[in-house]
């Protein structure tokens, strides 16, 4: 039984290999997200400076680590294509795979740091924090590199990043097995559950990386044998240049004139923004606008069904981008989102099951675009490739540097929230009980309870417009964009015929 169970998953496609590899970091990164700030707040009682200045730092290295660990990956690549130059080989996926094989696994480890207090929480809230990070960050990379090396197609991309979705989808479910097992003032039985994930997670990567590395060793020992027979025969010409390596300024100028990579940068900036929007104030548009309308297990609904229904209707949408196109289906989606957030504010704050409709949706569509938008890098790979006629795809470098552009948006998001909140009703969100705090004083209480129909209507006014804005400037600038249609067949054939190599001249015989 156990033999035939270990034949049949040697006999897994690839892109199920390749999915479940989301699986192996979904299960933790869910949970992290989750609960790492309760942790620290609550058990190990960090103080207000000490957790500013540990998000500061990780801020910064979160955005600067992306670029810099796909440099270091993939600077090798950047030298310019020369005749007879060898484009792509199996060695280039067994390079992220091992990267993978070490990564993964650090990954998990570093995972559980959080949840034992092993030092001063301030220093303990940093180190995790960078730490973790920084292995999460080469699991991405290479992961999402892979991504752009398995396949050229847009068919099998779409089919890669459909399994992907699928097990991150069966990953979320982590989140809901957590709340059986949280507990802040008993945390060993959390504890004990962290470590049965990390230990998955371990083994997960560990048992994928191994048996995908036996595939394409297999398939780099054939092509290694066909390429020295070849080279026996190859006819070398005598004005073959020297091959020219890339430095990081002159690869940064050939950036800046890359402009589908700009107007992509524009547009996804905007997205990385509204999607961490949406995850920051969820909770207090459920509380200004729904918590007196609807109970707590449909608030609870909700919650849920944000987590795992992006995965879900991704696996739909990637249907649709085989029919359609991944540019025609993150127009539309772009589009949805204007004319839904339209609709919510000609009805106005007090529809309650359609604002409950639009809350969910809004979140929804905007997650599965950010999932989308991993094959559109990868199509700017492919175009990064030809244009400069590379030695090999950058895609762990071109990912990281997509990811120091978009990443502010992330810090972005609160911060300009939070002002437009406060500008508009004087509301702010960091004072405790800033409604009921001053209940003394009768002219302050009439203050107070006049304050509240301003907040809700402050609250659906930022829930309204900010997609409505976003989806303005992401219509401009995704109009921009140029890689679609007969152009994106155009760069995908180069490099295909690249991919392929270029036939050596051969002696005749």
């Amino acid at each position: 039984m156990g033999l035939r169970l270990l034949a049949c998953l040697f006999h897994l496609p690839t892109a199920v290999i390749y999915g479940s590899l989301s699986l192996f970091v979904s299960i933790l990164h869910n949970v992290f997200l989750l609960y790492y700030v309760d942790t620290f707040v609550s058990v190990y009682k960090i103080d207000k400076l000490s957790f500013w200045i540990g998000e500061t730092v990780f801020l910064i290295w979160n955005s600067l680590n992306d670029p810099l660990f796909g440099w270091l990956s993939d600077r090798v690549f950047l030298s310019t294509q020369q005749a007879g130059a060898e484009i792509s080989s199996p060695e280039v996926v067994l390079k992220r795979l091992r990267a993978l094989s070490h990564n993964g696994p650090l990954f998990a480890i570093s995972f559980l740091a959080f949840w034992v207090a092993w030092a001063h929480p301030g220093l303990q809230f940093l180190l995790c924090l960078c730490m973790y990070d920084s292995f999460l960050t080469m699991v991405d990379l290479h992961h999402n590199a892979l991504l752009a090396d398995l396949a050229v197609s847009a068919k099998d991309r779409t089919s890669l990043n459909f399994y992907c979705s699928l097990f991150s989808a069966i990953g979320s479910l982590s989140v809901f097995m957590s709340y059986a097992v949280w507990n802040k003032e008993d945390f060993f039985s959390f504890r004990i559950f962290c470590v049965l994930l990390a230990l998955c997670s371990i083994v997960g990567f560990t048992v994928s990386t191994q048996m995908l590395r036996q595939r394409f060793q297999t398939d780099g020992k054939a092509k290694w044998d066909q390429e020295s027979t070849l080279k026996e025969l190859y006819i070398e010409k005598l004005s073959v240049p020297p091959e020219k390596r890339i430095t990081l300024a002159e690869y940064l100028q050939q950036l800046s004139r890359h402009r589908n990579f700009l107007w992509f940068v524009c547009m996804n900036l905007i997205q990385v923004f509204h999607c961490h929007f949406n995850s920051n104030f969820f909770p207090l548009f459920l509380e200004h606008l729904l918590s007196d309308q609807i109970s707590v297990s449909t608030g609870s609904f909700l919650l849920g069904v944000s987590y795992i229904a992006p995965h879900l209707n991704n696996l739909y949408f990637l249907s649709l981008c085989r029919r359609c196109g991944v540019y025609a289906v993150v127009r539309g989606l772009f589009f949805l989102k204007l004319a839904l957030s339209v609709v919510m504010l000609l009805a106005g704050p007090d529809q309650v099951y359609l604002l409950c409709i639009f809350i969910a949706s809004n979140r929804v569509f905007t997650e599965g675009t950010c999932k989308l938008l991993n094959l559109v890098v990868t199509d700017l790979v492919d175009e990064d490739l030809v244009l400069n006629r590379r030695k090999q795809a950058a895609s762990a470098l071109l990912f990281g540097m997509v990811a120091l552009v978009t990443k502010p948006g992330q810090t972005f998001a609160p911060l300009i929230g939070t002002w437009l909140l406060c500008a508009y009703t004087g509301y702010d969100i960091f004072q405790r009980n800033p409604l009921n705090n001053v209940v003394s004083a009768q002219p302050k209480l009439e203050s107070a309870v006049a304050l509240e129909p301003t907040l809700r209507q402050g609250c659906f006014y930022l829930l309204v417009f900010v997609p409505i804005t976003c989806a303005l400037l992401q219509l401009l600038s995704w109009s921009q964009f140029t890689l679609h249609g007969k152009r994106l067949q155009m760069v995908k054939a180069q490099r295909q015929s690249l991919t392929q190599g270029q036939a050596l001249e051969v002696k005749t015989i």
